[in-house]
């Protein structure tokens, strides 16, 4: 008898071990909401906490944003002319030959339904004609508005018979590391090509002093020009690049914030080009021997290493050593998050800057200023306007001032001389001197002339 009762109790308690584990390990909470049925009821609902749910990408559903972008996004067409010898004859006697039409494609977002259309500016690049194609095959010939190269970024337009379907413009700026994007376009003339995936870093420089969303959604060749949308079906970025050692997508791939690209559409039909706001404050390079002796290099912010003369930054109160840690409402960790958003603002816009100084955080208010250096095309030279303190010291009220000067000029004693005119053209400021550097031919030769402070006049022959 009390062998039977040892039993019994061992089983017990066997039991409740066990289904103390079971409770303990495997049964996943649940929870019972109890909710209003139209007052006919009670309805009770199995609830599981957001921390068990996660986001699966199952959970995710894309197909409304899908829907809505694809009408949006349109194939277009670029087609230039470009001469060539067809025969020997054109060959040995230089005849020009006949214009060859070539084609090349890309992507475009429609963002107005009277027919404007973003697209980047390598897809326009050169064109003689362009054709856009909707997503109903209807075909159109399209007009070039406007274009900027540094954001790549360009506004064409077509004139529709009907009101078209659009995006509209998110915020950029809102966007989170991990959230869910698609990426539609025209890949390999494949119309209409819908691929998902994550935001896997934001403001990546590329080296084009420019600030990229990186994602991991599948984007190629055809694809630039394309719409990057987050579930909502907002746009936040124009699929422009990848990085790649095939030239097909290999994982990653780069998107122009739709915030910079919002503001240069902006820029081009109120002002006809882009207006940009600039600081005047040059960044202590990272992962130097310099930037590591210094104790820099790991440094969370924008370490400010040079400051332009007569600069918004120098008006301020910036000095050398200050480390920019916040710009209005958006943290700064490394450089291209400053430039990024500094790419949304115009000349004469305020922010709000917290800088770090000595350890000490102070909050500094900065109006922007028109771009005050340049590096102009070709010989790769950095200039800048001169101020009235230069105007004087070189006795001139026109040209530009090198600051800059790329290894392979270094013997020629270029650094702080003043280009007062290139050819037979005069230099007032820097915009002269951008315009008429990207005049020079690389088959002719160029002479440039230049004044020295104590005024002597110097002339270099560029070939």
């Amino acid at each position: 008898m009390k062998r039977i009762a040892s039993l019994l109790l061992v089983s017990v308690f066997a039991g409740a071990i066990t289904l103390g584990a079971y409770k303990l390990f495997f049964e996943k909470d649940n929870f019972t909401i109890i909710t209003q049925d139209n007052g006919n009821g009670v309805v009770n609902t199995n609830y599981t906490p957001t921390s068990a749910r996660g986001a699966g990408i199952n959970e995710v559903d894309f197909t409304m944003a899908a829907e809505n972008t694809v009408n949006a996004v349109v194939h277009v067409k670029n087609i230039t002319l470009s001469k060539g010898p067809t025969s020997l004859f054109d060959f040995f006697y230089g005849s020009g030959g006949t214009a060859v039409p070539q084609v090349g494609t890309g992507s475009g977002v429609i963002i107005s339904s009277d027919g404007y259309i973003v697209t980047n500016n390598h897809v326009i690049s050169k064109a003689n004609q362009l054709q856009v194609t909707l997503n109903n095959n209807k075909t159109y010939t399209a007009e070039l508005i406007g274009t900027d190269p540094n954001s790549d970024i360009a506004l064409i337009k077509i004139d529709a018979d009907e009101k078209l379907p659009y995006l509209a413009f998110g915020d950029s700026d809102q966007t989170k590391i991990g959230e869910w994007v698609l990426a539609v376009g025209n890949p390999f003339n494949l119309t209409s090509t819908v691929t998902a995936g994550i935001v896997s870093a934001k403001a990546r420089n590329l080296g084009k002093n420019q600030s990229f969303l990186q994602t991991d959604a599948a984007v190629n060749p055809g694809n630039s020009g394309g719409a990057l949308v987050n579930t909502n079906g907002d746009l936040v970025g124009i699929n422009t690049a990848i990085t790649s050692q095939t030239g097909s997508y290999v994982g990653y791939s780069f998107a122009v914030p739709s915030n910079i690209a919002k503001k240069v559409i902006q820029d081009i039909l109120e002002y006809g080009n882009v207006q940009k706001g600039f600081m005047g404050i040059r960044p202590a390079p990272v992962n130097t021997r310099d930037a590591i002796a210094k104790g820099i290099n790991n440094i969370d912010g924008v370490y400010i290493e040079f400051i332009e003369e007569e600069s918004a930054a120098q008006e301020a109160g910036i000095v050398i050593g200050d480390i920019i840690k916040k710009v209005d409402e958006i943290e700064v960790h490394k450089y291209p998050d400053l430039t990024g958003y500094l790419s949304t603002k115009r000349p004469g816009d305020t922010l709000q800057f917290v800088i770090d100084r000595k350890e000490e955080l102070m909050v500094l208010p900065i109006i922007l200023k028109e771009r005050q250096t340049l590096i102009v095309p070709e010989m790769g030279l950095e200039v800048k306007n001169l101020t009235e303190h230069d105007k004087k010291v070189y006795k001139t009220k026109t040209g530009v001032k090198i600051i800059g000067v790329p290894e392979r000029y270094r013997g020629y004693g270029l650094s702080e001389k003043v280009i007062v005119k290139i050819d037979d053209t005069e230099i007032g400021n820097i915009d002269d001197a951008y315009n008429a550097f990207g005049g020079i031919s690389k088959y002719g030769k160029t002479v440039i002339t230049m004044l020295g402070s104590n005024g002597e006049k110097d002339r270099l022959i560029f070939q």
